[in-house]
């Protein structure tokens, strides 16, 4: 156990320990001051999914702490700048850039299902809004799985003129378009082709497997301008942009359609093969200052961040959700990032870099590399 936790700590951000004192998590802790006890004891909270109390009794029969889950809660209030400080870290060791301007509020809305150990465990969907690249969280929301107005939407968000927001499929209604775009605010969509409508400038419906079949070679960018009809014959004015992908991502993709088609007992239509070729988004993002490859760009940053959150997804259902306040909320979804991100870590050092699985704390990176 010990022995793990000092591989665990080698993956851990350089100034962890910086961080902590830096952001205030240690102000006023009267005792068990140790910091690698008081992030452990967080951990054991959110990475193992483990109840408040029962995070407690065991931090305390390991000699980790001797607290309350009361006193629990307001650490976990305490270390949520920490937490997401070390989420910034290890998300910049990736190399993931964006442009930076401070007239740029680029924001990423994504929802997860959060479930409740035990029997009776309840089950929220988790709306969420991300600021890229900074990962600080701005807006959160639970919500009931089932039920009118329950589902991913735009509506779920609050939404101020001059958002630059990125979403996927799950998004992609011509309501939720037209409610982005009263708010004065942008949109990078993946289009869902069954759901979203198009119509062409002269307001007939626009063929895009058509366009999209015109991109033959890898690699190629095309776009068209279109429009997204709304209530009262009023339409949204926007862009496709579309990319073709390599042939190993177009058989990978073909392969996924035949496995879930085989799961649900249905073929798959030929469109839909069509369109798997592709990577079709929609946005109005102003023309004049993003080109269609500079918006697939961005696509394919957000989905690269999107990587990260599909496994923060699945850690997000192993734990009770705290309830008490927005501070020891945001800290819990910061928690589960770090272990996500962690885990992205430990996953490619073991696959790609250590035969052993992880950093030798001897050696300096530079060193180690050379």
């Amino acid at each position: 156990m010990d022995e793990d936790w000092q591989v665990l700590l080698s993956f851990f951000p350089q100034n962890w320990i910086e961080l902590a004192t830096s952001t205030n998590a240690l102000k006023g802790l009267r005792k068990d001051k140790d910091t690698e006890d008081y992030i452990r004891t967080l951990l054991m909270h959110v990475g193992c999914g483990y109840s408040l109390r029962e995070t407690a009794t065991r931090a305390k029969l390991a000699n980790l702490a001797d607290i309350s889950d009361v006193a629990l809660v307001k650490r976990l209030r305490k270390a949520k700048d920490w937490l997401h400080n070390m989420c910034v870290a290890l998300f910049e060791e990736q190399g993931i850039r964006l442009r930076k301007s401070s007239d740029l509020q680029a924001r990423l809305f994504d929802a997860t299902i959060v479930k409740e150990p035990g029997k009776t465990g309840s089950m929220w969907r988790l709306h969420y809004s991300v600021q890229v690249p900074s990962l600080m969280c701005d807006f959160f929301k639970l919500t009931a799985t089932k039920g009118e107005g329950t589902g991913e939407s735009f509506f779920q968000y609050p939404i101020k003129k001059g958002d630059f927001i990125m979403a996927d499929r799950g998004y992609s209604t011509a309501s939720g378009v037209h409610h982005v775009i009263s708010k004065k605010a942008f949109v990078i969509l993946r289009v869902n082709t069954a759901i979203l409508p198009m119509l062409d400038l002269n307001g007939m419906e626009f063929p895009l497997l058509e366009k999209v079949q015109g991109i033959k070679e890898a690699g190629m960018v095309n776009s068209w301008n279109i429009l997204i009809p709304g209530k009262k014959g009023k339409n949204a004015e926007g862009r496709i942009c579309a990319i073709r992908k390599s042939n190993e991502a177009i058989k990978i993709a073909h392969e996924k359609l035949e496995r879930n088609a085989q799961k649900k007992c249905h073929k798959v239509k030929p469109d839909t093969f069509e369109y798997a070729k592709y990577v079709i988004v929609f946005t109005n993002y102003p023309e004049e200052s993003f080109s269609a490859e500079e918006i697939l760009e961005w696509y394919r940053v957000r989905w690269q961040v999107e990587l990260v959150f599909k496994r923060f997804k699945s850690i997000a259902q192993l734990g009770h959700l705290p309830k008490h306040s927005d501070d020891s909320s945001k800290a819990w979804l910061y928690g589960k990032l770090f272990v996500a991100l962690l885990t992205n870590k430990l996953v490619e050092y073991a696959e790609s870099i250590s035969p052993w699985g992880y950093i030798l704390e001897e050696y300096p990176d530079a060193e180690c590399l050379a």
